[in-house]
């Protein structure tokens, strides 16, 4: 195990190392920042000063070394538009995108999981149909077309639910939460199904697929021959192995959904690490994007490493350093 940790630490380094490479070097492409924090009328000379104030106009190479340094230490920089370190804004915006995440994740394991086990061991009924009929529709329907129609339904004809912000918050262990609230809970709600409805499908026609795979195996024939309840066998036996492949590909998706949130968050307003790239994109606020780029990157590095061990742990038969 400390073998597999060192070894994907390594890799890690390695991978962030690319990964701040690529995202200093996009940012040249992003628009000139200067002119986002200079007046309109300001004249070409201020211009000119505001570049060498900020290394803008040193050789590629030099900038990446400077800001490699930087970074080593914990800096990276400071938003032009926030005058704050990159890291606090993020940090900042992190909570509520981590909770709508969280409520949509919930989601999708409660509903995909038993659905997906019904379909499979129920195959031909209209119920199963139906439920695989709709997944289609999911998977094909974009997520903000989805938080659009939400919010036509449920808010705008209906009135039941708020449209728009993270709504009333509380302080629970210096974290400003809405998870612990009324209000905060009612916003939550058509976020957090708008993000989870690209999944969810995904997931139904995972878990059947494997539960179909893990009920035609040799194991579960054996375990009907000896007499073993049917539930018992669909449940203790092939569900178990079912969830392997799952919580693999769910440590991935966990990573894109964090992507995705920049979508649900713009259409609802949400104000999460989503809705502050956006806006960074628009006000050039490169420090931010490369800072943002860069935390996206060390989320998927830090949950793959995790879902390998989980992985692990569940199945002793898988060799975590690969070697026979």
């Amino acid at each position: 195990m400390i073998k597999f940790l060192f070894a994907r630490l390594l890799q890690a380094s390695i991978v962030m190392l690319v990964i701040s490479f690529i995202a200093f070097a996009v940012q040249s492409k992003l628009g000139d920042p200067v002119s986002q924090l200079v007046a309109i009328t300001a004249s070409a000379e201020e211009k000119a000063t505001m570049r060498d104030q900020l290394g803008l106009d040193d050789p590629f190479l030099i900038q990446y070394g400077r800001f490699l340094k930087n970074a080593v230490q914990g800096d990276f920089g400071t938003s032009y538009f926030f005058k704050e370190p990159t890291t606090k804004v993020i940090l900042d915006k992190l909570p509520a995108t981590l909770e709508l995440v969280f409520i949509a994740s919930l989601f999708i394991v409660f509903v995909s999981i038993p659905l997906g086990v019904y379909t499979a061991i129920r195959p031909n009924s209209v119920l199963t149909k139906f439920i695989m009929g709709l997944s289609i529709v999911g998977i094909s329907v974009p997520v903000f077309l989805t938080a659009i129609l939400m919010i036509n339904v449920f808010s705008l004809y209906l009135g039941w639910l708020p449209s728009y912000g993270r709504g009333e918050t509380s302080d629970t262990f210096g974290w400003q939460s809405g998870l612990f609230t009324v209000d905060g809970l009612k916003h939550l709600i058509m976020p957090s199904l708008a993000l989870s409805s690209i999944m969810l499908p995904l997931f139904i026609r995972l878990v059947r697929s494997e539960m179909i795979e893990a009920l035609s195996s040799e194991y579960i024939r054996f375990s009907y021959a000896k007499g073993i309840k049917e539930k018992t066998i669909w449940y203790s036996h092939a569900l178990k192995n079912t969830m392997l492949p799952v919580i693999t590909v769910g440590g991935v998706q966990l990573g894109i959904m964090v992507a995705y949130t920049i979508l649900t968050e713009t259409v609802f307003q949400w104000p999460g690490v989503g809705l502050m790239f956006l806006e960074a994109v628009n006000r050039a606020d490169i420090p931010l994007l490369t800072t943002y780029i860069i935390f996206v990157g060390l989320l998927f590095v830090v949950t793959n490493t995790i879902i390998d061990l989980i992985y692990g742990l569940i199945d002793p038969r898988v060799n975590l350093l690969g070697g026979k």
